[in-house]
């Protein structure tokens, strides 16, 4: 299966895969270029989650603090500059080991905020708003106090509000927001052309993966992690994003946050036709890989009613594969594999 590459190859045909989204960050334009259209104008201010954030030089000690962000970074080929990585659920993409392959790992899972500045970054980024909320590994203010100026991905945030903070979303996310990530990310190191070429790659294998894929809107509920408290997407999610793209009928599509904690007995009452399941490289919740889920599905005297349980319709999916993460196409991908190898059998 084609995996992210870094390309140097010029910006290729966009193809729309999806409306552009709200609560995309937007670059003021008085303080840079036009994605892709050259070197970065410094200082930079962009408009990100509700705040005003202002770079005055290209970053060059990064901390990531979660597995999507670093990967983007490792996609634009930023590697020298990342000097910290956590919450990871998932080996790196092949395509990226090797650059990864030195970056160090500040921790599995959060780190602390003492952790990070042990890591002297002059920039910090993040997927998830929980890293910048109160509990979480700091504020944002109080990275600011120190000088280091941060970075939300759009796609956990609506305005000021953070989605894995506690905020709900108003509107399906799509995957422009993503884009606006790779773009603005691209614009902050000043490699805009790199961003614009891995943008371009994305689109590409996005339509690639959809032409002619249609699942005739069968029912489908993605499965995260937790056998006893089952977490579900939503349809507004990066996974009900993954089911509408390919035709199928999200069964938590009236939920609004990402990722809804549900009970066994609301999933049999909806029994849907195909489980997404999360094959997390982890052990942080009971069923976080995927053989443990099966097993508790076919063994389970509640789940193993289910229709998908009876006639084996699973579609496995790597965690960052289920987030708002370049590793949307993967998911694509995989979703068209199984599309294809099971024609006719819904």
């Amino acid at each position: 299966m084609p995996r992210v590459r870094v390309l140097t190859l010029p910006l290729l045909l966009a193809v729309a895969v999806a409306a552009t989204g709200c609560g995309a960050s937007e670059a003021v334009p008085e303080s840079t270029a036009a994605a892709g259209a050259g070197s970065t104008v410094y200082p930079l201010t962009l408009e990100n989650c509700g705040r005003s954030v202002t770079i005055d030089a290209p970053p060059q000690r990064v901390v990531s603090l979660d597995q999507d962000s670093t990967e983007i970074l490792l996609a634009l080929g930023l590697q020298d500059r990342v000097v910290g990585t956590a919450s990871w659920t998932d080996p790196v993409l092949d395509a990226l080991a090797a650059a990864n392959a030195d970056v160090p790992r500040l921790a599995d899972n959060a780190p602390t905020y003492e952790v990070v500045l042990g890591a002297d970054p002059d920039f910090v980024t993040a997927s998830f708003g929980r890293h910048f909320a109160q509990g979480g590994v700091a504020t944002r203010d109080r990275f600011a106090e120190t000088g280091i100026p941060s970075y939300l991905s759009p796609t956990d945030c609506e305005g000021d509000v953070m989605m894995n903070a506690g905020g709900t979303r108003t509107t399906p996310l799509t995957i422009d927001v993503l884009y606006d990530e790779i773009r603005e990310l691209a614009e902050v190191f000043d490699v805009a052309d790199r961003g614009e070429a891995l943008v371009g790659e994305l689109q590409q294998r996005a339509a690639t993966a959809l032409d002619g894929v249609d699942l005739d809107g069968a029912t489908v509920a993605f499965w995260f992690a937790d056998t006893k408290t089952p977490y579900m997407a939503s349809s507004r999610s990066n996974a009900g994003l993954l089911a509408s793209l390919s035709g199928m009928t999200n069964v938590f599509a009236d939920e609004s946050d990402d990722w809804v904690a549900t009970g066994w007995e609301t999933v049999v009452e909806k029994d849907p036709d195909i489980l997404v399941l999360g094959d997390l490289q982890r052990n942080r919740f009971p069923g976080d890989r995927l053989d443990d889920k099966i097993v508790f599905l076919e063994s389970d005297p509640l789940t193993s009613t289910l229709s998908a349980v009876k006639e084996h319709r699973y579609i496995a999916l790597h965690g960052a594969e289920l987030n708002p993460s370049i590793r949307f196409v993967d998911a694509l991908e995989k979703i068209r594999a199984w599309a294809d190898e099971n024609a006719g059998a819904l």
